[in-house]
């Protein structure tokens, strides 16, 4: 149930939308019955009334409805998967911009988080904000060590605000579906759940901290590509103090050209930064807009290097997702349909029953036309909108981390041609795509996963007899029955007999592996001895690694 200053806030929604144009929906969905007949009274209802474009008229309310509204607004817009080509387009004009709030507030949180007077903690502190936004604001600061720092204070009283809308939000979507006012495809619940984790996220400054620490730790070692450095001990749930840094935004091209950066340099290593976060590390920046990245000119001591701000919104992708992505996108390069449609189904994002021709042919209609060109010239974010838009026909459930590595492909493939129209996005990408490849499907990856997953196999080993002999003694006592007449059990029984084989083959081929390992450990006098190592441990090497392929295959 909402509360009654929610209700307040729900008829101010409703005068909003009525107001654009939207009146259609907001009667469809049976809020206040009885107000619902002054329609008829509104004299436009008889002569009718251009309201212009039915998605500017979208961006134009939610930008009324305030800054909460704006962020959902942005998050919709990455849903293309769902929404209307004109609608998802006109979203990604919505600014979040906001009038900042007095300094004296943000200085008053700050002595409030520290329970201190904000003189013994900083030697100055700026009240004049340098940025401004819905969450938090920015303020310029300098540390009693000297150390030029940014602190970010969280609006007073904005997460009420958050709660109070977002009740709102999933009320209007339920209603949403419950009338079917945009057909079976829009599941607004679960972009408002996506809202809301996102939104509720951006509200810790502690976990912005810890992702800021992240990225930094698996860049620490890349000269060219730099994040500022937390200052924990002066961090909270509502305050964040960060190294500050100073460069040229990325998108001031005549700025950098003029600073002697290497603009075709700058474009192809952005590229490759963000593939290195997705497949290298599986934790990414999902937030590259020109307004968080910077550039610091080249200097005698050190090259030019790209500086990244504002962790609010990272992602990141499970080794199933990583594989799916790789994958799709070579078998993409490969013009293999088949291959992208195969993997869609096995993925289980398509509804069941979908045809795989039937997913090949739509695919092969969308991606065709674009591929008769050169590479270089195709838009990676034209192809990932295409597809979405395949997605939304065949109502295909996309991962909000897939959706989220759109959006910020597409932003990065925006600024790289911005800066050099010639980028190749798609040859920048393809070393990380099959690097990935080689070192986790290849050989490599066979021995990859088999290092990790020995100890786990070894520890179960030694229960697998007792497992066994206790199945076979309740098949005896029929306490397990099968009817195998039905053609669905025979099928399920080959595929137990193949995973069985699979789980056979794994642990003898483990168990040859480790002995190999052992021997080798061992060392001791032998007669036959190959490279350093004895002939046996070879032996049982080769075994093993034999073994474990024909149950791969299996």
């Amino acid at each position: 149930m909402l509360t009654l200053r929610q209700m307040a806030r729900l008829i101010a929604i409703q005068r909003v939308f009525i107001r654009h144009g939207f009146d259609e929906i907001i009667f469809a969905m049976h809020l206040f019955r009885p107000v619902r007949y002054l329609r008829y009274l509104l004299p436009w209802n008889w002569w009718g009334r251009d309201y212009g474009p039915r998605a500017v008229r979208m961006r134009l309310a939610i930008e009324d409805l305030g800054p909460i509204f704006v962020k959902f607004g942005q998050i919709l817009s990455t849903r293309q998967d769902l929404l209307p080509g004109d609608i998802a387009a006109e979203l990604e004009k919505l600014q979040d911009s906001v009038p900042p709030f007095p300094g004296r507030e943000a200085r008053k949180i700050v002595e409030e988080a520290y329970g201190k007077r904000i003189e013994e903690v900083f030697a100055e502190f700026n009240e004049v904000p340098l940025a401004s936004a819905s969450i938090a604001q920015v303020h310029a600061a300098r540390l009693k060590d000297g150390r030029e720092v940014i602190v970010k204070v969280i609006r007073p009283g904005i997460e009420k605000n958050i709660r109070s809308d977002l009740g709102i939000m999933r009320f209007l979507a339920e209603k949403t579906e419950q009338y079917r006012l945009a057909g079976n495809f829009l599941r607004l619940t679960g972009v408002v759940d996506e809202f809301e984790r996102t939104i509720i996220g951006e509200l810790d400054m502690m976990r912005e901290a810890a992702n800021a620490s992240q990225l930094r730790r698996n860049f620490r070692n890349e000269p060219r590509y730099y994040v500022p450095e937390i200052v924990w001990s002066l961090t909270r749930r509502n305050v964040l103090v960060m190294e500050r840094v100073s460069g040229i935004p990325v998108n001031d091209v005549e700025g950098l050209k003029r600073a002697g950066v290497d603009l075709k340099w700058l474009s192809g290593y952005g590229v490759e930064i963000f593939f290195i976060q997705v497949f290298r590390d599986s934790f990414f920046h999902a937030d590259m807009h020109p307004g968080n990245i910077f550039v610091s000119p080249p200097a005698e001591d050190r090259p030019a290097r790209v500086m990244v701000v504002d962790f609010g919104i990272m992602s990141s992708l499970t080794e199933f997702d990583q594989r799916y992505l790789a994958e799709n996108l070579l078998a993409f390069l490969n013009r293999d349909y088949q291959l992208v449609a195969e993997l869609h189904v096995e993925s289980g994002w398509v509804p069941p029953g979908t045809r795989v021709d039937e997913f090949e042919a739509e695919i092969r209609a969308v991606c065709e036309p674009l591929f008769d060109r050169p590479l270089k010239e195709i838009s990676f974010g034209d192809l990932l909108l295409r597809l979405l838009q395949t997605a939304r026909r065949f109502n295909m459930e996309i991962l909000p981390q897939l959706l989220l590595l759109q959006k910020t492909i597409v932003n990065i493939e925006g600024v790289g041609r911005q800066l050099y129209p010639e980028l190749d996005l798609w040859e920048a990408a393809r070393p990380q795509l099959e690097r990935w490849i080689s070192e986790r499907m290849g050989l490599r990856g066979l021995w990859r996963g088999t290092k990790e997953n020995l100890p786990h196999w070894m520890d179960r080993l030694p229960h697998v007899p007792a497992k066994i002999i206790d199945l076979m003694d309740r098949l005896r006592d029929g306490k397990i029955q099968l009817e195998n007449n039905s053609k669905d059990i025979r099928y399920l029984r080959e595929e137990m007999r193949t995973y069985n084989r699979r789980t056979v083959l794994s642990v003898i081929g483990s168990g040859a592996l480790m002995s190999s390992a052992i021997v080798y450990g061992l060392g001791g006098d032998t007669p036959y001895v190959l490279a350093g190592a004895p002939l046996v441990s070879w032996v049982a090497g080769a075994m093993g690694f034999l073994l474990l392929i024909l149950a791969f295959k299996e």
